[in-house]
Parts: C-alpha cells; structure tokens; sequence
C-alpha cells in the first residue's frame, strides 16, 4: 500500500475551515477543496471576500439578537409587525423558517443557542436577562416559545417559562406538529406554521 501523500499546508487549513460547517466531515470537506481550487478557484476568492465582508459588516440587532448591519433590523424596525407577540427562537435559521410561513406577523428574539449544561451553555450564555428585558418592554403581551422539540429545547422552554411568568407575562409553547427530537430549521413550512397556530400554554 502507498503512503498518502502530504498534502500542504494551505491545502490542510482550507480542509479544516470547511469542516467547521455543520454536516461536512473530511472527506466532503476535502472534495470541496479540490473543487474550489482546481474547478473554480473564481467561486473560492469570491467565497472568501463574502465572509470577510460578512464578518466586518453584519452585528448582531439590538432588539433581537438576529443578523443586521443597522443598529436595528428591518423586522424590528418595521411599523407592520404586531409588537404585542415576541417568538422566541434559538437561532436566525428557525426565525426564517417561521417567516416563510407567512402566517406570524410579530416580532423575534434570537437565543443563538439553548440551554446544554454539559456543553456548558447555561441562562447567562444565553443572554436570559436580556431577554427578560426585551419581553417586558410594556408592548409585549405574549411570548411565545419556539425552541425545539429536543431535549435541551425542552428544558430552555421549561427555564424561559418558569422565569417569564415571574414577571407576569404570559407565555405559550408552538404545538407538537413540530416532531419530537426534530429541529425547526429542518420542518417544512406547512408544520411549522400549524405548529404556531395551535400553540398552547406553556
């Protein structure tokens, strides 16, 4: 059997930039590489440029968390959302999967991620007094809970409840259409939008 061949360097750190994206492992990452240098290296400096430019302009909103490069983005910016209904959400992903339904016309707040203690993502992680603050703006009349039907979805569901009605808002949960142990990004639009008009209390 022949010994692989080394590969270099700058090969080696594109394999493994490639690899931080969710789903790829070495092989695909790899493939990607090689496609990209040998196929079309115009498509892999126009990659590049795109993430740097990504990475220098975009911030996070300052009401919602979500992208933007404004201080406040357009959907909480705009005077035609509902500002009485908050959805709560863990990523950007699973807001604009609930967007495409076209059925929910309030305003978001992005989590960027969920409560995992073995991964040691707790309510300070995700920002839980923020958004104790965002929900408790006077306009907000219910917060409607949008994590998913995993087990660490659940529990974030369980710690946003428990610590929102102390502040006496009232609080649903998008109904179970979604399938247990599913993600939201990963839901068809129709579920998703069945599963947020049927929501109950949390």
């Amino acid at each position: 059997m022949n010994p692989q061949l080394p590969e270099p360097p700058a090969l080696l750190a594109l394999v493994d930039a490639l690899r931080a994206l969710p789903g790829i492992g070495v092989r695909t990452a790899r493939r990607m590489a090689y496609h990209l240098l040998q196929h079309d290296p115009d498509a892999a400096r126009q990659l590049g440029v795109a993430v740097e430019k990504a990475l220098t302009e975009l911030r996070q909103c300052e009401r919602c968390n979500g992208f933007t490069q404004d201080p406040i983005c357009p959907t909480c910016a705009s005077a035609h959302r509902d500002a009485t209904q908050l959805c709560v959400v863990e990523t950007v992903a699973d807001q604009n999967i609930i967007e495409s339904t076209h059925n929910y016309r309030g305003l978001y707040y992005v989590l960027m991620g969920r409560i995992a203690p073995l991964e040691g993502m707790g309510a300070q992680e995700i920002q839980l007094t923020r958004l104790i603050e965002r929900a408790s703006d006077g306009e907000v009349t219910e917060v409607i809970l949008a994590t998913n039907f995993t087990a660490e979805g659940d529990t974030t569901a369980h710690y946003l409840t428990e610590a929102l009605r102390a502040r006496g808002l009232n609080v649903t949960r998008i109904a179970r259409g979604v399938p247990a142990g599913s993600e939201i990004e990963y839901v068809d639009a129709g579920t998703v939008a069945w599963a947020l008009m049927e929501r109950k209390p949390a």
